[in-house]
């Protein structure tokens, strides 16, 4: 598996992956899941792939080397909205190549996107593209997408991030979500890469990776959960109302046990049924 997690905030844009990727616990591999785009000066475009590998590779190679050399590239399209549907259309491709292979083999059409950059003269843009090849964009509303193992990296993200925070904070809110899911995941695994593009910059300035002999990652595995240990220790434990004392209506519901056929509760140590036959046969006798 893997997880991604791209940010537009109001300075620039952010990217982190992971490169873990397996088919069993037996089968673990690195294999990197962002690709650039650039030419410094006109254009910087940034891809990040989740899902099955052999088919988000399959995207990857059809943008890069296009089989027909009259299609549009990411180094000419005029936007980076047709840069979304460049890719879109290159996912659809794969699929249309695979579909009757992957239904033969019962194996789902199973990878997602993460593209974002900026092209002269137009503003920086974020796009999630779908397996479909469908998408939707970023916005200050909604400023950052994840794909891949997202649900242990994103409340981070919700309590913290904002439009208007710096890159270099983005940057480390992107570390802390990438670290809660390595912490909580094993199938996201480290080098990681990083990612910051500048606003107006049309290239890139600020790239790291990150493996487990990094200082300032190691610093925040360590420091972030001291911090949440002491935040919680820090935190008041809850104060209690006594059951009786609770006003109708906000007390435990209760499920009353059933009553026997004579109209009294079952004794609990009454003997069961099979038991209580076995005793009053008695022992048994040998055959005349």
């Amino acid at each position: 598996m893997t997880y991604c997690v791209a940010m537009r905030v109001d300075r620039g844009l952010v990217f982190l992956s992971d490169t873990r990727t397996n088919a069993g616990v037996d089968h673990v591999s690195t294999f990197r899941k962002m690709t650039v785009f650039e030419q410094p000066g006109e254009r910087v475009l940034v891809l990040l792939t989740a899902g099955n590998l052999a088919l988000t590779q399959s995207v990857v190679q059809l943008l890069s080397e296009p089989t027909d050399p009259e299609h549009p590239t990411p180094w000419n399209v005029p936007n980076m909205f047709e840069a979304a549907r460049l890719v879109g259309r290159a996912a659809r491709e794969v699929y249309k190549m695979h579909v009757e292979a992957l239904h033969d083999f019962n194996i789902e059409f199973n990878c997602s996107f993460l593209l974002g950059g900026q092209i002269h003269g137009q503003c920086m843009r974020l796009f999630q593209i779908y397996a479909a090849g469908n998408f939707i964009e970023a916005s200050t509303m909604s400023p950052y997408f994840q794909i891949g193992e997202a649900k242990y990296g994103k409340p981070i993200l919700d309590r913290v991030l904002t439009p208007a925070m710096p890159l270099d904070e983005a940057a480390k809110c992107a570390l802390i979500s990438m670290d809660s899911t390595l912490r909580s995941n094993v199938s996201v695994g480290l080098p990681l890469d990083l990612m910051v593009y500048e606003k107006d910059s049309l290239r890139i300035t600020k790239f790291a990776l990150i493996d487990h002999e990094n200082e300032y990652f190691r610093m925040i595995h360590s420091s972030w959960g001291a911090r949440l240990r002491q935040v919680f220790t820090e935190i008041p434990d809850p104060q209690w109302t006594p059951l009786g004392a609770l006003p109708a209506g906000r007390s435990p519901m209760r499920s009353e046990p059933p009553l026997a056929s004579h109209g009294a509760y079952p004794a609990a140590c009454e003997p069961a049924p099979a038991q209580t036959l076995a005793q009053h046969l008695g022992p048994k006798k040998e055959p005349d």
